[in-house]
């Protein structure tokens, strides 16, 4: 059996930028998503399956270190109050 293939309405093609061109389809034998241009012709394909263990979150520069070791306070220094203005 064929399956159907139906356009996704508002889909820009990642590779040629073609609007409404981008079509889609379920291989549930594989538990593949498909999708494909019909102007350019690119292809690709997602699992659906679900992840058991999803992967753990990157490390990034914004990732806590951890909720129970707070940042300890450190005083800021706007303006050096040694330093004084003088009129000339």
């Amino acid at each position: 059996m064929q399956p159907v293939k139906r356009f996704i309405a508002g889909v820009v093609c990642p590779k040629c930028g073609a609007s409404d061109s981008v079509r889609a389809w379920l291989d549930e034998a594989a538990e593949l998503q498909h999708r494909d241009c019909v102007d350019c012709g690119y292809e690709d394909s997602l699992s659906t399956k679900v992840q058991v263990n999803p992967p753990s979150e990157l490390t990034t520069r914004v990732t806590p270190v951890s909720a129970s070791e707070p940042t300890p306070a450190q005083p800021i220094n706007i303006l050096d109050p040694g330093l004084r203005r003088t009129d000339h």
